[in-house]
């Protein structure tokens, strides 16, 4: 017989609270690209202990949908390549089936709360925008046209002239971090200099002669 502990969730202590609360689902799964009015219906007539128990067929479909709303979320977050550009513009390229746009555009506006933020969603064509006050809009044109719009009328930053790299520079910090003759692992090196890398101007202009003091070469390492 399970005993039930004093102010515990009963279906946290039966191993079955992993859903989410009545609040909680009814805030988000409007923002699945499957949303029906009907949802909110069925959500409304379960009572909130079938509502987050995994063992019942409908709340398990609520469940699953509001988690696909989250994790997508999260991955175009963590995920998501951007570039600024010296007029302080922030951008870059997102799939989203869902309607997540202004949660990730908010995510990079706190991180960057200078810079305006474009994000072109390859899944509806549409362009979200958002400014350093936080408004948000959408417009249905293509990223490069909308940096270069919001650009033309922004002047050039020095603030952001200092975080703008080339390609050699950041190629070369990477090599300057991984190729420490110390602690040699040859694996791990391969790893984060892959084969691909030989090709690039930085090795071929004598990159490993600059930032070896004992004259190693990267097949030494290979």
């Amino acid at each position: 017989m399970i005993h039930m502990k004093k102010n515990k969730d009963p279906l946290q202590v039966l191993g079955r609270g992993r859903g989410y609360s009545r609040d909680e689902m009814m805030k988000n799964i409007k923002r699945h690209e499957q949303f029906t009015p009907d949802l909110i219906n069925q959500i409304n007539k379960l009572p909130d202990v079938v509502l987050r128990n995994l063992g019942n067929p409908l709340a398990r479909k609520l469940i699953k949908m509001v988690r696909e709303i989250f994790r997508e979320s999260y991955r175009a977050k963590q995920f998501t390549r951007t570039n600024i550009n010296d007029h302080g513009v922030l951008y870059g390229v997102v799939l989203l089936r869902h309607k997540v746009m202004d949660r990730v555009l908010n995510y990079f506006h706190e991180r960057w709360p200078k810079c305006i933020i474009c994000l072109y969603n390859e899944h509806t064509q549409i362009t979200g925008i958002m400014d350093q006050q936080g408004r948000i809009r959408e417009v249905k044109m293509a990223l490069i046209e909308v940096v270069d719009k919001i650009s033309s009328h922004k002047p050039v930053m020095p603030y952001f002239e200092d975080i703008q790299f080339t390609g050699k520079q950041i190629f070369e910090t990477l090599y300057q971090t991984q190729n420490i003759t110390e602690r040699s692992n040859e694996r791990y090196f391969k790893q984060m200099i892959p084969n691909k890398c030989l090709e690039l101007p930085g090795l071929r202009d004598g990159i490993e002669k600059r930032f070896d003091d004992r004259n190693k070469k990267l097949d030494d390492f290979l």
